[in-house]
């Protein structure tokens, strides 16, 4: 059996034993990685245009691909948020 405890954050453990929603929770953890993405992607773009070397456009690439994929995933979990309260009771 997996370990829970050594891979899933204590804070998102709480929401989870509070009983939150697994959809709510992965879209406001999106929210923060994301914060977290878009601050390296920030910080690799400035490295870049300081040095003006490959490997500094490199890591943007790569942060704008984290971003680009973060993104999809939000919109992701936002529409489906949106469709699970939308829907129509099985009959």
């Amino acid at each position: 059996m997996r370990d829970i405890e050594s891979e899933f954050p204590p804070r998102l453990k709480k929401l989870v034993d509070m009983g939150e929603a697994g959809i709510d929770i992965m879209h406001g953890e999106l929210k923060n990685i994301m914060l977290e993405a878009e601050t390296q992607l920030i910080l690799a773009r400035e490295a870049e245009e300081k040095s003006g070397e490959a490997i500094d456009s490199m890591e943007r690439t790569y942060w704008e691909g984290q971003m680009d994929a973060l993104t999809r995933a939000y919109v992701l979990t936002y529409n489906l948020v949106f469709a699970i309260n939308e829907r129509e009771p099985i009959k």
